[in-house]
């Protein structure tokens, strides 16, 4: 069984690497919040004091980080991923970055005969603890195929994208639909009940008709009540979307929708609401309707 490190323990990583341990691998962590290390060695698992010491112990070394910046110092900087690897290593970013960034640590990797594979994942923290995600790769095809077992043990629908890079792309692709889908959501619900009609039993009406989504299922029950607990914050959210607008832009594309939604997002951030679930985009619209 290969020796498995994992790198950032936070609302999506810490399930994910105990879903690792539940499959019978050896994992050694790493966290800057000791609090979830402990937790996790309490399921199993053995501590490190830096990146670096997880790769030392560990075949392959797997990372959920927040930002682009902090897979870099994680990767590439003292003490980091690449101090302690060994030729051969493989390297699985589950971050969720730009596809530049990722494309720069797998040339730096492949320059030390280190494989790298961006994997970034979708499903929020339930698909996380479920072990269901939906994971997203882009690499070497033959990196990806040996890597298979590992990734099938925290998500269910897995798909090998294209080379490096690719992975991100379809990461900003996914974060664009969800996005532009709760903010639909959010004015579908608003116009009801500005309307006067209940819109729980709209929600109901759609969840029946071409409308059905996963979105409007979960988001739209935050949304009706008013529960916005973080599963996946505005704040996180908006990094994303900036992923999004910063390639597109070196694209020279146009994003219309998802300019207009991060616009809304950044509204909310101005308010405090940053640490907020991001189906809390409602209350920017029931606040602009006087509701």
């Amino acid at each position: 069984m290969q020796q498995l490190g994992f790198i950032g323990l936070g609302i999506m990583g810490k399930p994910m690497a105990k879903n690792l341990l539940k499959a019978g691998y050896s994992l050694t962590v790493f966290n800057r919040s000791r609090s979830a290390m402990e937790e996790l060695a309490t399921a199993g698992a053995m501590l490190a004091e830096s990146p670096a010491q997880v790769a030392q112990r560990s075949h392959v070394v797997l990372t959920c980080l927040p930002d682009s910046p902090d897979v870099e110092a994680v990767v590439l900087g003292e003490n980091g991923i690449l101090a302690g690897a060994r030729p051969g290593m493989l390297y699985i970013d589950h971050s969720t970055i730009a596809p530049a960034t990722a494309r720069r640590i797998y040339d730096r990797l492949q320059a030390n005969s280190v494989e790298a594979l961006d994997a970034p994942v979708s499903g929020g923290d339930i698909g996380a603890q479920q072990g269901t995600l939906s994971i997203m790769v882009g690499g070497d095809k033959a990196t990806f195929q040996r890597s298979l077992p590992i990734l099938q043990a925290m998500g269910k629908n897995i798909v090998y994208v294209g080379e490096a890079g690719a992975g991100q792309v379809t990461k900003a692709c996914n974060q664009l639909v969800v996005a532009m889908a709760v903010q639909a959501v959010a004015e579908a619900l608003t116009l009801a009940q500005k309307s006067g009609v209940d819109p729980a039993k709209v929600r109901a009406a759609l969840l029946g008709g071409f409308a059905q989504s996963r979105v409007l299922e979960v988001h739209g029950q935050r949304m009706l009540d008013h529960s916005f607990q973080a599963g996946f914050t505005l704040e996180l959210h908006r990094k994303d979307m900036n992923i999004v607008l910063q390639t597109a832009k070196e694209l020279n594309l146009p994003l219309l929708g998802s300019a207009q939604v991060t616009e809304l997002m950044n509204a909310m951030l101005a308010q405090g609401k940053g640490n907020l679930d991001n189906s809390a985009l409602i209350t920017l619209y029931e606040l602009l309707a006087g509701l």
